[in-house]
């Protein structure tokens, strides 16, 4: 029966082409409070089905096809195909009512997307009970579909006033930065080593806060699709190599020991080397900082399938494995104990992920508490490749999809 708290009876579709059977079923649906709508064979239905969006459709299998490519026997089975693979109609239920009553049948209407089968002569409390029963997980369906819908909207609007924000600061912050930096070197007059110490910790602190800025705007714009991809042939262990000289003032400040190793058949890939090479920092940085002491960290590059495979690997205090999807989500953060407070934006991750992903590539950890980290990051050896892959296949599909209709 329809919901009291709705403004009008749900709109259940009737498809058959025996009238005598169309009565039965109007009737019965007209004394449980729906209204209905009819059709007489499969064009008619699927018209029907994609014009009036009724909240629920009751098929006869056996009907005229018309033109819809399948014999009179299989029409109910191809009208659900074409409901359910709509995603205007997709959530619509389906209840085959047909004679027949055959195994083979009830597999067809499933495959076929059915919610539900009912053999004629049926009973009309069973139909009832069912109808009721689709509809209310219908309208719990809709309903989480419209939370998701709105959620949606709000994460957009959030993300568009933080990114208004951030522009917002960057500016005054940029000067905020020139003038401590001309108060430092005495521009304004002589400042004294407590002074310049007190300007020096301001600054440190306003580059945090710049540097956190750039974060957001950068993984912003990588979400966005937005960022163009600098592609450019890169050996691993040149990589590799070029990583640790950067780092080797910063390694021998922290005193962390470093090993590198590259397998003799790491392919050469193509890779956007600005990116890619802050992934990497972002990964040294994090096993660094987020250690009470010195550690060993583990360079390593193989290949792996038609790509390469890095891992970075440390001996530091490890990640619970209930946190390792949590460190990937933007600002996701992790409270761990015996760890020094580091400034942390909780992009850092999120910004890896999202590269590497901007490359067709993934990554993952493995860690446990107490027992280190170990980031896989897998890349192609041409991403460009598979972009003009996956477009090539969502664009079959989409031509497809509009030739089924």
């Amino acid at each position: 029966m329809a919901d009291a708290g709705h403004s009008k009876p749900e709109v259940i579709l009737v498809a058959d082409d025996i009238p005598a059977n169309v009565e039965l079923l109007l009737d019965q649906l007209h004394s449980l409070g729906y209204d209905t709508i009819t059709a007489v064979d499969g064009p008619s239905a699927v018209t029907a089905a994609f014009e009036q969006h009724p909240d629920l459709c009751i098929l006869d299998v056996s009907m005229p096809a018309g033109d819809l490519g399948v014999d009179d026997r299989s029409t109910g089975f191809e009208v659900c195909r074409r409901i359910k693979r709509d995603p205007r109609t997709s959530r619509i239920p389906v209840i085959f009512v047909t004679a027949l009553n055959d195994t083979t049948d009830r597999v067809r209407a499933i495959e076929a997307g059915g919610d539900d089968f009912l053999t004629k002569p049926h009973n009309r409390h069973i139909l009832g009970a069912r109808v009721r029963s689709l509809l209310k997980l219908k309208a719990a369906t809709d309903a989480l579909e419209d939370s998701l819908r709105k959620l949606r909207e709000l994460e957009r609007v959030r993300d568009d006033l933080m990114k208004m924000i951030v522009h917002d600061l960057k500016t005054p912050l940029t000067s905020v930065l020139a003038t401590l930096e001309m108060l430092a070197d005495g521009d304004f007059g002589q400042v004294s080593t407590s002074q310049k110490a007190a300007i020096g910790d301001a600054e440190s602190k306003s580059e945090d806060l710049l540097a956190l800025i750039d974060d957001i705007l950068e993984v912003a714009r990588i979400e966005e699709a937005n960022i163009t991809l600098s592609l450019a042939p890169m050996a691993p262990g040149a990589l590799l190599a070029e990583l640790v000289h950067e780092w080797g003032h910063r390694f021998q400040q922290e005193r962390t020991t470093v090993s590198v190793s590259v397998g003799d058949d790491a392919p050469v890939f193509s890779g956007d080397k600005g990116l890619i090479k802050r992934v990497f920092s972002n990964l040294i940085q994090n096993a660094v900082t987020h250690s009470a002491r010195p550690i060993h960290l583990e360079l390593n590059a193989r290949r792996a399938g038609h790509g390469v495979l890095f891992t970075v690997s440390d001996n530091g205090p490890g990640i619970p494995p209930e946190y390792h999807e949590v460190i990937f989500r933007k600002f996701g953060q992790v409270e761990m104990p015996r760890t020094p407070r580091t400034r942390s934006s909780g992009l850092g991750l999120t910004f890896c992920k999202l590269v590497v992903e901007r490359h067709r590539g993934r990554i993952w950890v493995k860690s446990a508490e107490g027992k280190g980290s170990s980031f896989y990051i897998e890349l192609p050896s041409d991403p460009a490749a598979m972009e003009s892959q996956a477009s090539g296949v969502q664009h079959a599909a989409a031509t497809g999809s509009a030739s089924a209709r």
